[in-house]
């Protein structure tokens, strides 16, 4: 358990207007997979799963320490993920293409300018946990 919290504050940008998902501010502490370059990352393969894919996702996060499932609604996740030593907070978003195809997904710390690829690397780490719930 964090002694110290350094959440910040929610941004107000969060949620999937049409399927789409805000953008990367410039600072390297953001991935999406729905951008380019150096914030660019795959979307999450659903394995042509759809739904099924995207509720084993939610368990997947449901089921990691240091995380909160904040918002589900239809195709739309929001979660939380909190560092155990000081209480950083990262926001991760999903969105189920409307075709079911992928899941888009995007990651962003709070604080900070960078996140030495902590988010980068959650976002594979999901991705590995997503293929072996629905395989």
């Amino acid at each position: 358990m964090s002694l110290i919290k350094l959440r910040g504050k929610r941004p107000n940008n969060l949620g999937a207007e049409g399927g789409q998902l805000s953008r990367c501010p410039s600072a390297p502490k953001c991935v999406s997979s729905q951008q380019t370059g150096k914030h660019g990352i795959a979307p999450l393969d659903t394995r042509g799963k759809g739904v099924e894919a995207f509720n084993a996702l939610v368990g997947v996060i449901e089921a990691m320490d240091n995380t909160v499932l904040v918002t589900r609604r239809d195709a739309y996740l929001h979660a939380e993920f909190s560092t155990p030593t000081l209480g950083f907070v990262d926001d991760v978003e999903c969105v189920l293409a409307d075709d079911g195809s992928r899941i888009d997904v995007r990651s962003c710390s709070r604080l900070g300018y960078s996140d030495w690829g902590v988010n980068r690397k959650r976002v594979e780490m999901l991705r590995s946990k997503l293929a072996a719930a629905i395989s």
